[in-house]
């Protein structure tokens, strides 16, 4: 053996490394001096291995080691009363040739950093924006909407965009060419962005993740006021929420075929709220004749009192005393303080729609204000359009999630959307495809006992984070939607992970199903281990 001829070639190869990190690390501090249509590059360097703090908004304030990147900090305007922060991370070596966005959450206002380090270390070139205003705090409100219609078209749509376009410049500039795919995940009002950008802007991104999206904007916040008034007449103590969980899986938690604390389908169960009336003096375990009205409104959704028309979906049975669940999103922690619906309904209607600071929740007109409000930003804020032709053309393909836990933006909504889209494609077929079957490029995947965006009970870790169990197309959301892409394997199932509901110290899995398929048991094996469990569609769907 040449040991010299080893030592040469070593040495060789780790100058040839120096000499590249050296070049990449320039390259990156001249991005500070690219041109680009109104935007201006405000940092470009090289930021070391450490951590990253969280902002409130996305959940803690607890710190994310990211790896060495070269970070690009941007600013966009695109009309006077534009100021669109922006955010690059792209790897130093290691480029997988593809570009991930990132979406934002609630009313927006800062950068979702903590975001980036996961899709980063799995070699993208990731960004993300704050949507065009800053905000701080965790319940972020609009009140920078007053007065100010362009920041917020930028909210509604046009800073994902700008933050595409601008990105994949500096993205090209920066590689020498340009990404080979471009991808967006999105959760909250990040699936709302996500839904948007397949809506809006179809050549954007060839796959994309909608998670739990507030899509329909001006009726999701509708609801929440919905709700606050609901209990301003009839409060329900976060006391009760135990009995009343209780109650709803005595009666539903069987009908899949295994009594684990979950209910795989909300849409069966028949729960009624007047089952559990108190007989004598109010208690824990008992409702009054208010409190039961009270839940009947949350579980059935807002209506117009004019027309008797549904105006949103109402919440799932089945998790309601989980925690982080109806407490804090529906009912209060604390009398002291509005619950986040309120909060972010007040802001909703108080802000962006009425452009009031002291606008009062107990004078909505459920008629004639849900319709002003309609008018006047829902062309801004909602991505309902079901005509996903464009996207569908373009060979876009998009997977989108919610948890039947979700308390912050019912499931039902998902399905709501997910079934126009199937409706208008039967309807008006697209002349540039072959089919018009909705499953060859869109698939919505209910995750029961699953949160908001995360968490929850159940099955519900299946890498919607860029934290996965393990990073096969089963188990990862992100590389499902890769193999998807990439390699045309469609998801048939993801399978989610977590702890099992009724044994804390047992391990769950679970098959994720394409709606309208459902996990059924196959009545043997362990039913925590979802290899015991097969999608099919349910007996009603049939």
């Amino acid at each position: 053996m040449n040991v010299s001829l080893i030592r040469c070639t070593a040495t060789a190869l780790l100058l040839a490394a120096l000499v590249g990190s050296a070049r990449a690390q320039q390259a990156c501090v001249d991005l500070k001096y690219m041109k680009l249509p109104y935007t201006t590059i405000t940092s470009a360097a090289v930021a070391t291995e450490g951590p990253i703090p969280q902002p409130a908004i996305f959940g803690n304030a607890q710190p994310t080691v990211a790896p060495e990147r070269c970070e690009v900090q941007a600013v966009t305007r695109p009309t006077k009363d534009s100021e669109i922060r922006i955010e690059l991370w792209m790897p130093l070596s290691g480029w997988n040739g593809k570009y991930l966005q990132i979406g934002n959450g609630g009313w927006a206002g800062s950068i979702n950093r903590t975001g980036l380090v996961g899709p980063l270390r799995r070699g993208y070139a990731v960004a993300a924006t704050d949507n065009g205003h800053v905000s701080e705090g965790l319940v972020p409100g609009a009140a920078w909407a007053i007065g100010h219609p362009e920041k917020l078209i930028d909210f509604g749509y046009r800073a994902v965009h700008e933050t595409s376009v601008q990105a994949k410049a500096i993205v090209r500039a920066y590689f020498g060419r340009g990404q080979n795919l471009s991808y967006f995940s999105g959760c909250s009002d990040g699936g709302r962005e996500a839904l948007m950008e397949a809506q809006r802007y179809p050549e954007d991104f060839e796959g994309i993740i909608a998670g739990a999206p507030a899509n329909n904007w001006s009726r999701l916040f509708t609801g929440f006021v919905w709700n606050e008034r609901a209990l301003a007449d009839n409060p329900i103590p976060p006391a009760k929420l135990t009995a009343i969980q209780a109650a709803v899986l005595a009666t539903c938690d069987a009908l899949d075929g295994v009594e684990d604390g979950l209910i795989e389908n909300p849409r069966a169960c028949s729960f009624d709220p007047r089952s559990m009336v108190c007989t004598a003096d109010d208690a824990s375990d008992c409702l009054t004749e208010g409190q039961v009205a009270t839940l009947r409104r949350i579980y059935s959704g807002p209506t117009n009192p004019r027309t008797g028309e549904r105006i949103f979906p109402g919440y799932p049975m089945g998790t309601e005393a989980v925690q982080g669940g109806w407490v804090p999103w529906i009912v209060s922690a604390s009398s002291q303080a509005p619950s986040i619906q309120a909060s972010f309904g007040n802001s909703y209607y108080g802000h962006a729609v009425f452009e009031q600071s002291n606008w009062d929740f107990r004078t909505l007109d459920f008629d004639q204000d849900v319709a002003f409000g309609d008018a006047k930003v829902g062309p801004v804020l909602n991505a309902t359009n079901p005509d996903l032709r464009s996207f569908r053309a373009n060979g876009g393909k998009l997977i989108q999630y919610h948890g039947w836990g979700d308390a912050a933006i019912t499931a039902l909504s998902s399905i709501d959307y997910y079934e126009n889209v199937r409706t208008f494609l039967d309807r008006f077929p697209d002349p540039r495809s072959e089919n018009t079957d909705i499953d060859d490029f869109y698939r919505l995947f209910l995750v029961p006992g699953m949160g908001h965006c995360s968490g929850g009970i159940g099955p519900s870790s299946f890498g919607y984070g860029f934290l996965p169990v393990r990073t096969d197309a089963e188990h990862d959301l992100l590389s499902a939607l890769e193999a998807w892409v990439e390699r045309e394997r469609d998801p048939e199932k993801l399978i989610g992970t977590g702890t099992a509901v009724n044994d804390p110290t047992a391990t769950l899995t679970r098959p994720l199903c394409p709606y309208p398929q459902t996990a059924r048991y196959l009545e043997n094996g362990a039913p925590n281990n979802a290899d015991n469990f097969e999608c099919a569609l349910p007996a009603d769907a049939q």
